[in-house]
């Protein structure tokens, strides 16, 4: 699972924000899709930007991702280090265009598990599941690494 920053989550968060409010969505587009939203809240690029560099290769965000070379010189690649800089892993960039995180879907109530991968609303509820998930890690993380709670040192009996 990605390093849960909070960089990470609050582009999750920024990302199921821009769609609930409306932005452009259209899965059919390379910028406009899944990866192409978080992309967009994470890189700044425009999804024209993100729509062209991906077309320099066939295939949808999946193959884009199974393809990624960090020393291609191409401008998707450029564009998933960014991602990967951030803490995902390449399978998770598969995994949310199809939104198909088994960690992520787990905390749906199972009556909703069964999203459709070019539906806004469950972009939406995806993104902020897994942004859910990644606080929980973050928590989790930081209160493991706390030091351990150390016991007040027995007092001596002083003999008078």
């Amino acid at each position: 699972m990605a390093h849960p920053s909070s960089t990470l989550i609050t582009a999750l968060l920024r990302t199921a924000a821009r769609l609930r409010e409306g932005a452009e969505y259209q899965w059919g587009h390379l910028g406009m899709c899944n990866c192409g939203h978080l992309a967009q809240t994470i890189t700044a690029r425009s999804r024209r930007e993100i729509h062209e560099a991906a077309l320099e290769r066939g295939g949808e965000w999946a193959d884009r991702v199974r393809d990624y070379c960090p020393s291609s010189g191409f401008a998707i690649d450029a564009i998933i280090d960014e991602l990967l800089a951030l803490g995902l892993a390449i399978v998770e960039l598969a995994d949310l265009e199809r939104l198909s995180d088994d960690r992520v879907l787990r905390r749906l109530p199972a009556e909703r598990r069964h999203l459709v991968h070019n539906s806004r609303d469950d972009v939406v509820l995806y993104l902020e599941t897994w942004a859910a998930l990644l606080r929980e890690q973050a928590c989790a993380s930081e209160r493991s690494s706390e030091p351990a709670a150390r016991a007040p040192a027995p007092l001596l009996e002083r003999a008078a």
